[in-house]
């Protein structure tokens, strides 16, 4: 017995609305919910989803913004527009680079550590919220999983040079 064309439609919208990269996108959106509400909270309102493209990419030392912004996987002129509105903000400030007089490095301002320090604290609280609810075991599971599966595929998803060996 074959399916109706509102049967067979019905398993394709529910195949398209509930898959791995699906799941994975709720996921991650809410986790990102809750911070940026408890950033706004905690008093950086300024502080918007898109600037997450430079704090993830800048690591605590100094960058280029032609760096930055391959690492971003977005235009120098998008990374820039960016970096100009974090500056005046104050949480980066753009130095001369003293390999290359002609270019700029960006570095976070002590206004910059402070949100870096605040961000991970409540990482740490929807960390939490997550173990509460789903529980600790689990939790740690679907990281050390997905870890793995990004290790197997090989993507790259830090800066080369937070994952080369020190000397």
């Amino acid at each position: 017995m074959s399916k109706s064309t509102a049967e067979a439609n019905k398993d394709i919208a529910y195949r398209l609305s509930n898959n791995l990269a699906r799941l994975l996108r709720e996921f991650s959106k809410d986790f990102e919910r809750r911070i940026w509400r408890q950033l706004n909270e905690q008093g950086y309102p300024e502080i918007r989803p898109a600037h997450v493209q430079v704090f993830a990419n800048l690591g605590m030392g100094s960058v280029r913004v032609s760096d930055l912004a391959e690492r971003a996987q977005v235009t120098q002129q998008a990374m820039g527009k960016m970096l100009k509105e974090l500056e005046r903000l104050d949480f980066i400030a753009r130095d001369i680079d003293s390999a290359d007089k002609r270019a700029k490095e960006i570095r976070l301002t002590d206004k910059g550590i402070q949100l870096a320090v605040d961000s991970m604290k409540i990482v740490d609280e929807v960390y939490a919220h997550y173990r509460e609810r789903v529980g600790a075991e689990e939790l740690t599971a679907l990281e050390t999983q997905l870890r793995q599966v990004v290790d197997k595929l090989e993507l790259e998803y830090l800066p080369e040079s937070w994952t080369a060996e020190q000397d």
